[in-house]
C-alpha cells in the first residue's frame, strides 16, 4: 500500500487515482486527524464479496476445507463438471 500525505495527494490526485484503479493497490492518505484509504472499485467489490462469503459459517467452513485440501486430492480442471 502506498502512503501519501494529503498535500501530495491533492497535488497529484488524478495520477494517484489512475494508478490505484490500474494496479488495484490501495492508497493510504495521511492527515493530521487520521488516515483514509482509497481503493479501486474492483478491489472494494472483492473485499465485500470476501466478507459476505466469510460471514456464513457454512461457507467459511467449506472455504477453509478447500484451502487445506492437498492438491493431490483435487480433481483436475478437465474432470470438473460445470
Amino acid at each position: 500500500m502506498q502512503n501519501v500525505n494529503v498535500t501530495n495527494f491533492r497535488q497529484n490526485i488524478f495520477a494517484m487515482l489512475e494508478n490505484t484503479v490500474k494496479y488495484n493497490e490501495p492508497l493510504n492518505i495521511i492527515t493530521r486527524d487520521g488516515n483514509a484509504v482509497v481503493m479501486s472499485e474492483d478491489e472494494y467489490n472483492s473485499l465485500m464479496e470476501t466478507l459476505q462469503l466469510l460471514s456464513s459459517p457454512e461457507m467459511r467452513a467449506k472455504l477453509l476445507e478447500g484451502r487445506d485440501t492437498p492438491l493431490s486430492d483435487c480433481l483436475s480442471e478437465g474432470e470438473v463438471e460445470w
